[in-house]
């Protein structure tokens, strides 16, 4: 059972710990080919942050670092845009030419049909991947400002030799003073593959793990982060069968016993813009499966695992039933995944009207 801090202890309801990258889209077009780039900010810690700020309401700040240069105001103004705090932002001294530090940049494709999405990050020596454990007083932070909610993941501690440290120290201030920990494996082979590939992401995975009190993926990222297969999944991953992540989740409960809750994405990828979409959760001795959505039509994939673990942390945080908290998750990343870019567009009345069923007619 989570044990939340009260909100009128805290001047934050949720922290996220990651990096913001600068998104470049290309819209219906492809990287190879474009001549234009739409840009938005994105990471998949923040991501949460903005979702609960803009979609849920809540208070939100982020924990990252950027240049300071044009680009990294850039940045900030987009993440001030989405209502997040930035009083946490680290400020490194820009070197002319990116030569030791930068701000990292996403180049994404949607993808359309028979051709899948494309990511192509381009964030080595990035700022936020060198911060150092102790760049942050999170004595303060967790204690003389108070936090509810801690989020991170797996994309932040697989950018450096520093980041899981980073990780690390706060979640141990968290635990320290009472704020849940959440955590998405976020398994991305492209950030470990020149590191050690599975091997180190268990290792890195496996030893944060032990601080996680809500524990989220999908079915690649429980077996690649942390060695938990899913019985009956295909290698295609074409046949996701609930009973099969009950099964793996009862294990992980088993191997780590303070995870209080664990959720997972079920997605089946029919074609680029066409995914069968739902979740499975676990708390307090049993399963909940949210709304299963088949056939759900998509404009942006990317950012809807994110949208889902906003929506879940809100439903926790606010009503404490893990029923309700994964539906509005599911809900949520449903319809992050019908707008462009990284970032949630929905508002709490339409999650709330999708819970309820509510269908796509005209609104006038």
């Amino acid at each position: 059972m989570l044990q939340i801090r009260p909100a009128a202890e805290c001047r934050f309801d949720a922290v996220s710990l990651g990096e913001i990258m600068l998104r470049l889209d290309p819209g219906e077009g492809r990287i190879r080919t474009a001549r234009q780039f739409r840009a938005w900010e994105g990471g998949g810690e923040y991501n949460v942050a903005r979702g609960l700020r803009r979609c849920f309401g809540l208070r939100t700040a982020v924990v990252t670092a950027f240049v300071d240069n044009e680009v990294g105001r850039l940045l900030e103004d987009l993440v001030l845009q989405g209502g997040v705090d930035t009083s946490f932002v680290q400020w490194v001294k820009d070197d002319g030419v990116g030569r030791t530090v930068r701000n990292g940049l996403n180049f994404t494709e949607r993808g359309f049909g028979v051709r899948g999405a494309v990511g192509v990050s381009d964030r080595g020596l990035s700022a936020a991947s060198q911060l150092r454990p102790d760049a942050v007083d999170w004595e303060h932070l967790f204690g003389t400002l108070g936090v509810r909610w801690l989020h991170t993941g797996g994309i932040y501690a697989a950018l450096s030799d520093t980041t899981p440290e980073v990780v690390e120290a706060a979640m141990e201030a968290a635990h320290r003073h009472g704020t849940v920990v959440s955590y998405d494996l976020n398994y991305r082979p492209s950030l470990w593959k020149s590191i050690g590939g599975k091997e180190r992401a268990q290792e890195v995975n496996r030893r944060l793990a032990r601080y996680v009190n809500v524990m989220i993926g999908n079915e690649e990222d429980f077996t690649a982060c942390l060695g938990l297969e899913v019985p009956g999944v295909d290698e295609s991953l074409t046949n996701l069968d609930v009973r099969g992540f009950e099964q793996m989740i009862a294990k992980a409960v088993e191997t780590y016993p303070n995870f209080a809750v664990v959720a997972t994405t079920l997605r089946t990828v029919r074609s680029a813009t066409v995914n069968d979409w739902g979740a499975v959760a676990y708390a307090d001795g049993k399963f909940v499966q949210a709304t299963h959505r088949p056939a759900l039509e998509i404009l942006d994939r990317v950012g809807g695992g994110d949208s889902f673990a906003s929506g879940l942390i809100y439903g926790l945080l606010t009503t404490g039933d893990v029923q309700t908290a994964v539906e509005y998750g599911a809900a949520h990343g449903a319809l992050a995944m019908t707008t462009p870019g990284d970032t949630s567009m929905a508002s709490l009345r339409e999650v709330e009207a999708l819970v309820r069923g509510a269908g796509a007619r005209v609104q006038r």
